[in-house]
């Protein structure tokens, strides 16, 4: 089987050849900068460049060397920019940022980022590795025509303004890949509903909109959804002819529970979450949704309204046991993740105890097809890279 098909057949719930990898094809399923660099520094590689394409969760492109050695399946088609330039890493290593991602370090060691307006957007703490948005467009909006008045909002909202590349661009980009490369493709749309309130507003006041006021919040989420809507009719004409993947993000629960009701989600959410996935699933791709948390209480609505790939299998969020997920819902969507515990295994357990751990969750999930390995969310920092390499060895001593 080639790559493409390999995951394909995953995908419809067929067993492959050999178990289906991923590492790095959408932003949630990588390798943060610092991680990589010291991967390639142990696996003695020099050549390349680390590349971070999320500035945000500080997210490095995979390079092809490092994706074959991983055996990895999937390539991302995403918005790059058309310059880089070098930077400094919190831990002292080098990388490549985009060239319009503007980075002030302070006194005290934190960082703020401005935009070309020259507003500050986005600050990373001295003891942190990543940088959180400080502004919120909509957060002093107080009726339903403030909202509306501010239409531009919504137009650009979730495309990253440090990259260059157009859809026109990423069109040309999935056509080459997929006339020249055996890898499965997932475009990173990438937008989100239920957090895009929450970024749009607050975390705490788009809250307080879905219970007190939810005609603001519903206003904001048909807006987005409009949006969505316009910005994907690109994508399906110039993008999805040639990849097999579209994958969003709108992360619902937390470690304990989903972060709203399932009722209130029923009620106030599913119904944009319905809206845009049924449109994108016309395009005859399948969709991937990353969510993070407890969501097992919703999974029947997300398979429902055509979610085909979920990610990234919390099983250590509360009544998320994968074997309980497998069974239940296993014939119905595919599983991208759950295979290695990133909280608590991967950056602190022995190499022993990484293999021994990936190969138990293999051996829950892998039956039946309907799965892709990777890890729960990026490999973070502070991971050993012996523990990167034992976790991808395991993989494939798996079915030797």
């Amino acid at each position: 089987m080639t790559s493409r098909e390999r995951i394909i057949s995953a995908l419809k719930h067929k067993q492959s050849d050999r178990i289906p990898v991923d590492l790095g094809g959408m932003d949630s399923t990588g390798i943060t900068a610092p991680a990589y660099n010291r991967l390639k520094k142990f696996l003695g590689i020099k050549n390349g460049k680390t590349r971070i394409f999320d500035p945000y969760q500080q997210v490095a492109i995979v390079e092809k060397e490092i994706l074959k050695i991983a055996g990895g399946d999937v390539l991302p088609v995403f918005p790059e920019p058309f310059h880089w330039k070098k930077a400094i890493l919190p831990d002292e290593s080098e990388c490549e940022i985009p060239e319009r991602w503007n980075v002030l370090q302070q006194k005290d060691g934190s960082e703020i980022v401005f935009n070309e307006a020259g507003d500050i957007i986005a600050k990373r703490p001295s003891n942190s590795w990543y940088f959180e948005p400080v502004i919120f467009p909509l957060a002093d909006a107080k009726t339903i025509r403030d909202i509306e008045s501010k239409q531009e909002i919504f137009e650009n909202f979730d495309w990253p303004f440090f990259a260059d590349e157009t859809i026109e661009d990423l069109g040309k980009k999935a056509k080459y890949l997929y006339e020249n490369t055996e890898y499965a493709l997932m475009v990173n749309f990438a937008v989100h509903v239920f957090m895009g309130g929450q970024l749009l507003r607050g975390f705490e006041q788009f809250m307080i909109d879905l219970v007190m006021q939810p005609e603001i919040a519903q206003c904001i989420m048909e807006h987005l959804v409009d949006a969505y809507i316009k910005r994907f009719e690109k994508f399906r004409k110039f993008v999805c002819p040639y990849v097999q993947i579209v994958n969003v993000n709108d992360d619902l629960g937390t470690q304990e529970a989903l972060q709203i009701s399932p009722d209130l989600y029923r009620k106030l959410v599913k119904p944009y979450h319905k809206k845009l996935y049924e449109y994108i699933k016309k395009s005859g791709v399948f969709l991937f949704l990353h969510s993070d948390g407890s969501i097992y209480d919703i999974i029947p609505d997300l398979i429902e309204i055509g979610v085909d790939i979920l990610n990234p299998v919390q099983f250590t969020a509360k009544n998320m046991e994968i074997e309980k997920l497998k069974k239940e819902f296993g014939r119905d969507i595919t599983f991208w993740g759950g295979g290695c515990d990133t909280q608590h295994i991967l950056p602190y357990a022995s190499v022993e105890k990484v293999k021994q751990h990936v190969r138990q969750c293999i051996g829950k999930l892998y039956s039946g097809g309907g799965f892709v390995f990777c890890q729960i969310h990026n490999i973070q920092p502070d991971v050993p890279p012996e523990n990167i390499m034992a976790m991808y060895e395991a993989v494939k001593q798996f079915q030797s």
